[in-house]
């Protein structure tokens, strides 16, 4: 049996936030557009989600306005998120920094760090070096030592991870 996507009877914001971006993948496919994919197939390979669950997952966010569907290269539309997807970025960031801290035991995958001077973020999002609370278009996203190498993930979106990349910024047209 299905579960309802919705919370009837809950007045609760949490419970309004959770019927968009609480359902299994939702929260991925968000992180993965903050790094900067943008293509189905590239959402696809590098979650390893069904195609029929993405394409749902997808349209929900897109119905929410948390992403839109913008021309890309040549014919192809593409996904990017919008200033009400880019407004989760702090949620992102803090439930990855609460999964690194507990169950990142070779350390996280991935560092957050200011663009303007590469030192890393505190888990709610300040400069280490300057104290400045860094926007997420001026966030890079690098390796950590928990990526390791060789471990499998050799789609597109995976071997562009491995170098620093500014999040927001598009992977591929």
């Amino acid at each position: 049996m299905t579960l309802p996507r919705d919370y009837t009877g809950q007045s609760c914001s949490l419970a309004r936030s959770l019927e968009v971006v609480g359902e299994r993948w939702t929260l991925l496919i968000v992180r993965d557009a903050f790094y900067g994919v943008r293509r189905f197939g590239d959402f696809a390979a590098h979650l390893s989600v069904p195609r029929a669950v993405l394409t749902d997952r997808l349209a929900n966010l897109v119905e929410a306005g948390v992403l839109a569907r913008v021309p890309g290269a040549g014919r192809r539309e593409v996904y990017e998120l919008t200033p009400k997807g880019v407004s989760l970025w702090p949620v992102v960031r803090a439930l990855t920094s609460w999964g690194d801290e507990h169950y990142a035991t070779a350390g996280p995958r991935r560092i957050f760090r200011h663009a303007a001077d590469d030192a890393p973020l505190t888990p709610d999002g300040r400069c280490t070096r300057c104290d400045t609370a860094v926007e997420v278009r001026d966030t890079l996203v690098t390796p950590g030592p928990g990526l390791g190498t060789g471990d499998g993930d050799d789609d597109v979106v995976s071997l562009a991870l491995r170098r620093p990349h500014r999040l927001l910024q598009p992977l591929r047209d």
